[in-house]
């Protein structure tokens, strides 16, 4: 496989932490909406509110978003994206949002194994190295042994595999195929199938619950579209690292809007997930200057 440019790489890696950063807004309003509506409204409106956005944007040229090349794997990933949010929100509504999201912070190992087995990209020493530390520094912020692993954990854990699938997929197709595609199929897959299930868990909407679930569309939408893009300029195993931003965000969502706060061992834990994307980071931001 060719590798990618260096600047491209770099361009890829900011859109990433910016799609993580959307997404953890979402879980912010997933977790704040949670005990007013349960999970399923949540559910419905993060794929709704998406098609909706979708729709309107790419409506005068609705016919060429609609066809694509890989139309089985496109609704293959989008199943698996739901799925991954499903699990997801369910944990959310149970433990905290840094315990969770501490968990669902395997997939990038996920994604790094699955890239080089299926996708044939290649594994440097540096990209091994920085997915270790990232792992390591995983695992002391959820302490095997310690009250994150019940078996509300498997929800993160099952989102994380889900979403690692997704990710490959995406890579895979991301080349050849338009970002609206991409979220067309997504958003509609989503709100086809939950707009069948979500009347049997639909509570009364509160004016807060209703602007809650616009956040959690506008949220999950805008991060999904920053991401396929990042998938389609970058390998996945360069940019896996960088899924471990969204423990850094969570943490402080979490103590800032939740009073969640986290103890040593989270701080250290944190401290050394940053710094292994952060050297990532500066290694590809330096050889792209070199480049230049």
């Amino acid at each position: 496989m060719t590798a990618t440019p260096a600047p491209v790489n770099s361009r890829a890696i900011t859109l990433a932490v910016l799609a993580i950063f959307c997404f953890s807004c979402m879980d912010v309003c997933v977790k704040a909406i949670s005990p007013i509506t349960g999970v399923m409204p949540a559910l419905w409106a993060r794929y709704t509110v998406q098609m909706l956005l979708v729709l309107i944007l790419v409506a005068p040229r609705l016919r060429s978003v609609v066809r694509s090349r890989y139309p089985k794997l496109q609704v293959t990933r989008s199943l698996l994206l739901m799925m991954a949010t499903f699990f997801f929100f369910m944990a959310l509504g149970r433990i905290g949002l840094a315990e969770a999201t501490a968990v669902m912070s395997l997939n990038p190992m996920l994604i790094t194994i699955g890239g080089a087995i299926f996708l044939g990209e290649a594994l440097g020493q540096r990209r091994v190295a920085a997915i270790v530390v990232a792992m390591i520094g995983a695992l002391i912020v959820i302490r095997p042994g310690s009250d994150v692993f019940t078996t509300v954990a498997l929800l993160p854990l099952c989102a994380a595999t889900c979403f690692a699938a997704y990710t490959l997929i995406t890579r895979r197709i991301g080349p050849d195929e338009d970002v609206w595609t991409s979220l067309f199929y997504t958003g509609l897959v989503g709100t086809l199938i939950l707009s069948l299930i979500v009347p049997f868990y639909w509570q009364p909407l509160t004016l807060k619950a209703v602007g809650l679930m616009g956040l959690i569309g506008l949220f999950g939408a805008t991060g999904q579209m920053l991401l396929i893009r990042a998938l389609s300029m970058a390998e996945a195993s360069l940019l896996a690292p960088f899924n471990y931003s969204g423990l850094v965000f969570s943490i402080s969502f979490g103590l800032i809007i939740f009073a969640e706060v986290p103890d040593v061992w989270t701080i250290v834990g944190v401290l050394v997930i940053a710094g292994a994307g952060l050297y990532v980071w500066h290694r590809e931001t330096r050889v792209a200057k070199a480049a230049r």
